[in-house]
């Protein structure tokens, strides 16, 4: 459809070139899984003692190994989690299937005297972190909701959006161009009240993966990065529940088996009850029926049908509702937004050697808002809504050689700022002409390729398809905007096409167990854009896609990095340089408005860079635990139509970033843990002077971005106690974690504004700027519970 050369030829000149030694081999597969509930480990590593070989379970628990026939000892491994050592006469192809026991559930503990193979050294992933949610859960969270996005945050590299907020930017990217995926399906809007809380709740997440540089083929769509967070499968041998009891909102969630060790659901529920609390103190006012409020609902089911079909189907539904009632003026307001995802999706083993996962994926988000005063009623709407299929192979080649190849297709729906009205018998309703829909699609190969004990290439190419179609009408303007000419499209007819080729280079060498460098080069499209005229995404902001008029974003990324382990891989450090070229830059031209037109005509257009270093030291092991990240970076946007053609930096551009995590286990009872956070002042514009027309004061602007606020930090802390039972079997377990946000209640400004006193025509007129910030010490407590 976008090309007439497919990059699967590539696969099969690969599978001719890559056909096993000469000799008798064989395969051992199967999949490894938590012995206590029965849910897959991605990740873990299946090594062969006394060598380099190994491989790693995919994202499904899968894994294959093929070898020479002969006696072997695979080492199972995961970290968290006992090793498990098997020995094995590979003298035909076997199935091997193993539970490995978390660290508390097993009583003796297995000595292995080969180290683990370390992924931190010895894969390929750069700008690579993972976070399970039990380490989440004892960070400090605000009002005690724990938050997946804002744990990354904390990593080199990644910003906040602003104080307290749960977007974040990656590398010098913009929010829009991260690609935020909840089992695999694309999430167009992560907040909560407007962007304090991330839209994911804890309690529901098995795990959470971001990519920050070195994206591999499999995904695309996006410039900056991937944060992938995965659903907990439901425990397949036991029921059990789990929730918490907070200051703003509550959790509860149940799972457990459908068919003991063959099916599994979890059924997880969040709501925030400030609309419940305040609603006693405005009832008697004339505010009465204002509230805010939000929830979230994830559901999962899968089923084992047979050791080669597994079907999982998820979904995860959440709203914010605000509404504001004055009584005296007739006036209501109320703003519902929220996102809606399904995925099913089917794994199949064709084979020992050959995995598949097809996914089919819808995922809505939609904003909506509507004023009733006196008789005229206003609405207005915006939104995004996309079906989804994929499918991605994985081949193993030879233990060498991990060959991952799929493809998938999207259907989108864009809905930009659709009005609406009525006043009395009169109805206001415009033609919808700025509904867009478009298709895309992509193709993709990659293979691990493991050269030597010391040289290993992951190697990929994907290619990108992006095709606007109708039904559309198309207006020509004249210099002055006005419309002289349209041109309509009929259902599915072509309007615009774009599309190209993203290689992918990832290369690691070490000349030891426990050093490595690692170097990469990756090229990345994006198609589908959100244009904000706001310094933090907000439910406002709509998405758009590349049309006639908008191109597609473009990037090029080059990193390079050294990555050392000490005291037998307790503890991990990297040292990252990157470089960032970015084509096709969005914003609004100066002086815009919003209005009801077509977005596209307020457009201007430019070009990016990004670079900087980044600084990780984390300790994995042992009661004390924690991480130090450092960031150097430069963020720069130069557009012909803004600040006179001057490069400026960007809103997100700050030089210096600083998190300290840290967590210590003082005893069975008690697990403290803390944050310090420090940060370069956010850049923003200011005016530069002040003068008069027509007796109204009027402020004259700088460049762009050209102050910057004062240094942002932040001391959080937390404890978690767990009272130990004397009755062992006792069925609800309880926990209190007491949080303390912004412990030295430091004023962080949020923004600046000007406000004016006195009159210019007596001389006393007086003009001071205000700093405005959010969040004084904000202590919270939550009670969690098991049973």
């Amino acid at each position: 459809m976008f090309t007439r050369y497919s990059p699967f030829l590539l696969f099969f000149f690969l599978l001719c070139f890559f056909n096993e030694a000469a000799g008798q081999q064989f395969t051992v597969s199967g999949f490894i899984k938590d012995s206590t509930n029965g849910e897959s480990l991605p990740g873990a590593t299946v090594q062969v003692l006394h060598s380099t070989n190994g491989v790693h379970t995919n994202n499904y628990g899968f894994y294959s190994i093929t070898l020479p026939a002969g006696n072997y000892i695979l080492l199972y491994s995961f970290l968290g989690y006992e090793s498990k050592a098997v020995a094995l006469n590979l003298d035909a192809n076997i199935t091997q299937h193993l539970q490995l026991y978390p660290r508390s559930y097993q009583a003796k503990e297995v000595v292995i005297s080969d180290k683990r193979k370390d992924a931190n050294v010895k894969s390929t992933d750069m700008g690579r972190v993972e976070l399970t949610a039990m380490e989440v859960k004892k960070l400090p969270a605000l009002m005690g909701e724990v938050d997946v996005l804002k744990a990354l945050q904390l990593m080199p590299g990644v910003q906040a959006a602003g104080e307290g907020n749960a977007g974040f930017y990656v590398r010098g990217g913009g929010a829009d161009q991260n690609l935020i995926l909840l089992d695999e399906a694309p999430v167009y809007n992560t907040g909560h009240l407007f962007g304090f809380f991330s839209v994911f709740n804890a309690d529901a997440i098995r795990s959470t993966t971001l990519i920050k540089g070195g994206m591999p083929a499999n995904y695309g769509g996006r410039l900056s990065s991937v944060a992938d967070i995965s659903m907990k499968e439901g425990n397949s041998k036991n029921f059990q529940g789990e929730g918490g009891i907070g200051l703003i909102s509550s959790r509860l969630s149940f799972q457990g088996p459908l068919k003991k060790d063959k099916a599994s659901f979890i059924v997880s529920g969040r709501r925030t009850y400030v609309d419940v609390i305040t609603k006693p103190f405005i009832n008697n006012t004339s505010y009465k029926g204002s509230g805010y409020y939000f929830y979230d609902l994830n559901v999962k089911m899968n089923y084992i049908f047979s050791d080669r079909d597994r079907i999982y189907l998820s979904g995860y539904l959440g709203k914010d509702v605000f509404s504001f009632n004055n009584q005296d003026r007739s006036f209501d307001v109320k703003i519902p937004w929220g996102n809606t995802t399904a995925t099913l999706r089917w794994n199949h083993v064709f084979n020992r050697k050959l995995f598949a996962n097809t996914s089919l994926i819808y995922n809505d988000y939609k904003f909506q808002f509507s004023a009733l005063q006196n008789n005229f009623d206003i609405r207005l709407s915006s939104g995004i809504s996309d079906m989804n299929l994929k499918t991605d192979f994985d081949y193993y080649v030879h233990v060498k050689h991990h060959i991952r190849f799929g493809g998938n297709y999207i259907y989108h729906t864009f809905t930009p700022s659709t009005i609406s009205g009525q006043q009395d018998s009169t109805r206001f309703s415009p033609e919808n002409v700025f509904k867009k829909y478009a298709h895309e699609a992509a193709l993709y190969i990659m293979d691990d390729w493991e050269i030597s004990p010391r040289l290993q290439l992951n190697v990929g190419l994907r290619y990108s398809g992006f095709m606007q179609i109708g039904p559309y009408t198309r207006y020509y303007r004249d210099a002055a905007g006005n419309k002289t000419d349209s041109t309509v499209y009929r259902r599915w007819q072509p309007i615009s096409r774009h599309g190209g080729f993203e290689p992918r280079f990832i290369l690691r060498w070490s000349w030891n167990d426990v050093s490595s460098v690692k170097a990469s080069v990756t090229r990345n499209y994006q198609f589908i854009h959100l244009v904000s005229n706001a310094g933090t995404t907000l439910p406002t902001d709509v998405w758009v896609p590349s049309t006639y008029l908008v191109q597609p974003q473009i990037s090029w990324q080059y990193s390079a990095g050294y990555f050392r382990n000490f005291s037998n891989n307790m503890y991990e450090a990297s040292a990252e340089v990157y470089y960032k070229s970015l084509q096709h830059q969005i914003e609004y031209k100066e002086g815009y408005t919003p209005t009801f037109n077509d977005p596209e005509q307020d457009f201007v257009f430019g070009k990016g860079q990004a670079y900087g270093l980044e600084l990780f030291v984390n300790k994995r092991k042992g009661r004390f635990t924690g991480w130090l990240g450092y960031t150097l970076a430069w963020t720069w946007r130069e557009f012909p139509a803004l600040n006179d053609g001057k490069r400026y930096p960007a809103k997100y551009d700050r030089r210096h970033d600083l998190a300290l995590v840290g967590t210590y286990e003082l005893n069975k009872r008690w697990t403290v843990s803390g944050v310090f956070i420090y940060g370069t002042g956010n850049t923003t514009t200011l005016p530069e002077k002040f003068y008069f027309v027509e007796g109204t004061l009027v402020q004259g602007f700088g460049s762009i971005n050209s102050y910057r606020l004062d240094a942002y930090h932040r001391l959080d802390l937390s404890a978690i106690y767990t009272p130990v039972s004397k009755k062992p079997n006792k069925r609800v377990k309880g926990s209190w974690t007491f949080s303390v946000y912004n412990v030295y209640s430091r004023k962080n400004p949020y923004f600046i504004y000007f406000d004016q006193q006195g009159s210019a025509i007596d001389g006393t007129l007086k003009v001071s700027a205000k700093q405005v910030s959010l969040f004084p010490v904000l202590p919270s407590v939550t009670y969690n519970f098991k049973f």
